[in-house]
């Protein structure tokens, strides 16, 4: 009898999740069937889950198995795959983290080896779970991770949980600050101190920052943020108005505005905020607004008139993947990583781990398969 595994499956828009068993893939050539150990409640996942992303409407058939942020450890290599993206030798039982994507290698972008921005890196996703090879996310027992994959072997100094946010968060916000072209002594200001914008902490500041600014209004966040590095806090709940925390950055900066200002929310109506406290010539770097469809209003003048740039950023290449993961590792003892992680849930528990950090007060909750 086959050998079967259990994953979280969303059932679509306004519904939860709900546990189901599948036959667990032999890797085709060239892919590898990952065991999760942990899986991360991202904020993209979070949009799924209260329905601000209807996946139907977009021509998905559910159920879909959603999670993309996690680690794991090889269960299977598929024939040809001998060695990690780096060269290591790899091996069956070896702990990974790899690119969640997979870009096809064939489109016009990724002739340009502009693999991040390849318009089918995400087919798996438009896959329903009830179809081989069943295991497309990482909310469950297992991943199949798809041959042009990257892919790369975690020293034992990095433990599970410091892991399990770099493949999404952690090198989505190191690639979005390379796009944009950040050098050292520029000022950072960033919107929402969740996973991204605390790991935007420690790249700014691994990077050279001279200034890093957090918004958020929540104490848990921002305590957490002062570790990782942020020199100043604009909170909330002092600063009540979007006029009132677009003063307070500029007081901050010398009354310039910051180099980079990262909205990291993922909701349009902060957007006109943060840029308005973009430095001139400086970028607004947009990585959290992925709900399509949504919409708000900006004064195009403001961009114009300041030589400003708006860069929307959206997953990244593999040597960012390996940057982080090398900057983790060089940094494991500057930066309470294992934090970021501030509870784990059963995977049967996976609705619950929702609702909590939903409630706010969870700075990136987990899924661990039994």
């Amino acid at each position: 009898m086959a050998q079967t595994g259990k994953l979280a499956a969303w059932m679509g828009k306004g519904k939860t999740f709900e546990i189901r068993e599948y036959p667990v893939p032999d890797p085709k050539p060239g892919a590898v069937v990952i065991k999760i150990a942990l899986a991360n409640v991202c904020g993209s996942d979070m949009h799924y889950w209260k329905g601000e992303l209807d996946m139907e409407k977009r021509g998905r058939t559910m159920p879909i198995n959603p999670g993309h942020e996690h680690m794991g450890t090889v269960f299977k290599l598929g024939a040809g795959v001998t060695t990690d993206s780096s060269g290591q030798p790899l091996r069956e039982g070896d702990r990974v983290i790899y690119r969640y994507f997979i870009p096809c290698g064939r489109c016009k972008a990724c002739l340009r080896r502009q693999f991040k921005s390849c318009p089918t890196r995400q087919s798996n996703w438009s896959v329903t779970c009830d179809v081989w090879p069943h295991f497309q996310g990482g909310y469950g027992d297992y991943f199949y991770l798809g041959p042009n994959h990257a892919i790369f072997k975690l020293p034992a100094a990095i433990t599970d949980a410091m892991a399990a946010g770099i493949n999404c968060a952690f090198a989505q916000v190191y690639a979005g600050l390379e796009f944009a072209g950040f050098k050292g002594g520029q000022t950072v200001a960033i919107q929402g101190a969740g996973g991204l914008g605390i790991y935007t902490c420690a790249v700014a500041r691994e990077f050279g920052a001279s200034k890093i600014i957090m918004i958020d209004g929540i104490d848990e966040r921002l305590e957490l943020a002062r570790a990782f590095g942020a020199d100043e806090i604009v909170d909330m709940r002092q600063y009540r108005t979007p006029a009132e925390r677009i003063a307070r950055v500029k007081a901050l900066t010398d009354d310039w505005g910051a180099d980079h200002v990262l909205e990291l929310v993922g909701n349009p109506h902060v957007v006109d905020e943060g840029l308005r406290m973009v430095a001139p010539e400086g970028a607004y770097i947009d990585i959290g607004n992925i709900n399509a469809g949504w919409e708000t209003t900006i004064d195009p003048s403001w961009l114009v008139f300041g030589n400003r740039r708006f860069l929307g950023v959206m997953h990244y290449e593999a040597e960012h993947l390996k940057g982080a993961l090398d900057l983790m590792v060089r940094t494991r003892q500057r930066y309470p990583y294992e934090k970021i992680i501030s509870h784990t849930f059963p995977l049967e528990k996976i609705n619950e781990a929702f609702r909590q950090q939903e409630d706010g007060h969870i700075t990136r909750g987990a899924i661990a398969p039994a």
